[in-house]
């Protein structure tokens, strides 16, 4: 079957391209590994900004939809140290400067905007190869095969769809996030609860954290920061939850109970997040009939643009598309023209953030970054 643009991911920047399009009546086929919807959690809370991801919302024609699923006072955020004292305590402002909403409720927005039958679940690309003139063979592990005139990469770090124009592969950055979460924690895990506050906590010290969110019906999600080789990490057991909780609390001795409680109360088994990222200025020659948007184009460090960029990435090639639909090369280049610089700049941006996170000065350096930033 040819499909005149398939995209290759049905995460958030995929899904935003796919709805851009179809707001102006192009359709697009957008292909998933994940057997279904619900087939896993989609993660925790996202800040979208005004200035990129509400941008894109708006260009879907979702933003009163978006408006909608705003957890109330998820901007808030709070900054300790190890011993936890509040070293800095910004409240939810109520604005629509960056206000955070769940992951997977906004992936179902998405997914109920598109017509029925737009993601083909359980398509997980095995391979894609040029045809000439601008068009792919697809072949997926389930046995399935297709054609495209216009192949989008939207498949994340370990893109499938990447080594068609670039040679670049992640590289682990030195520093891993260890995921778990804590349930109806206000009455059952009072003290972290009060800890963490009504949105987003930092508690840090050179090379650690200890990071939370408030998410809706008292949840707290956690990510723990330790900048150690993967080395390290792969000595651990995370098939053996509780000694993994153990060995990573031990990284925090001697720090506050309510805090050290986020990691040993964990109630879902410890994840291993590992981060990974491309060159800040990672760019491509212009490939025919290909193109790449998000974490295939442009991985970074968390820093809050990351579902942001890509949907902006999304939605600013679905627009090129529509503005171009005769010349697709045109299009491309228009779009890429744009992407490489905006993603160079974030992609600098964060790298100095993860510094202001985990350096040396942290705490102290993230709030200094705070404070500038309300300037």
């Amino acid at each position: 079957m040819t499909h005149p643009v398939a995209v290759i991911g049905a995460g958030l920047g995929g899904l935003t391209l796919a709805r851009v399009l179809h707001v102006h009546g192009i359709a697009a086929t957008v292909y998933e590994a994940e057997p279904s919807a619900d087939a896993r959690a989609q993660g925790g809370m996202l800040d979208i900004h005004e200035h990129n991801g509400q941008l894109a919302l708006k260009d879907a024609g979702l933003f009163d939809a978006f408006v909608q699923l705003i957890h109330a006072g998820g901007q808030a955020s709070r900054i300790m140290d190890r011993a936890g004292n509040v070293l800095l305590d910004e409240p939810d402002e109520g604005t629509l400067h960056r206000p955070e909403v769940s992951r997977g409720a906004l992936r179902r927005m998405l997914l109920d905007s598109l017509p029925e039958g737009t993601v083909r679940w359980g398509h997980k690309l095995a391979s894609a190869a040029p045809l000439g003139a601008g068009h792919y063979g697809l072949t997926f592990t389930n046995g399935s095969t297709a054609t495209t005139g216009l192949l989008v990469g939207a498949d994340g770090a370990w893109s499938k769809v990447r080594p068609l124009l670039s040679s670049a592969k992640p590289v682990y950055v030195g520093t891993s996030y260890v995921e778990t979460y804590l349930y109806d924690s206000d009455r059952r895990h009072a003290a972290s609860a009060q800890a963490v506050g009504g949105g987003a906590l930092f508690a840090l010290a050179p090379a650690k954290g200890i990071q939370a969110h408030r998410e809706p019906d008292g949840v707290l999600h956690t990510y723990v920061a330790l900048s150690k080789p993967e080395a390290w990490f792969a000595d651990i057991d995370f098939a053996d939850p509780a000694t993994a909780r153990a060995r990573i609390a031990a990284e925090f001795t001697g720090w506050a109970p309510a805090l050290t409680a986020l990691i040993t109360d964990g109630e879902t088994a410890p994840v291993l997040r590992s981060l990974h990222t491309l060159p800040a200025d990672h760019r491509w020659e212009r490939v025919p009939g290909v193109t790449l948007l998000g974490d295939a184009a442009h991985l970074m460090v968390p820093s809050g643009e990351g579902a942001n960029l890509a949907m902006f990435d999304g939605a600013e090639l679905g627009k090129a598309i529509a503005a171009n639909p005769a010349d697709i090369e045109a299009a491309l280049s228009a779009y890429e023209k744009d992407l490489f610089p905006r993603s160079a700049a974030e992609a600098a941006d964060a790298l100095e953030l993860l510094t202001v996170c985990f350096g040396e000065a942290a705490p102290k350096s993230l709030v200094e970054f705070f404070m500038h930033a309300a300037r």
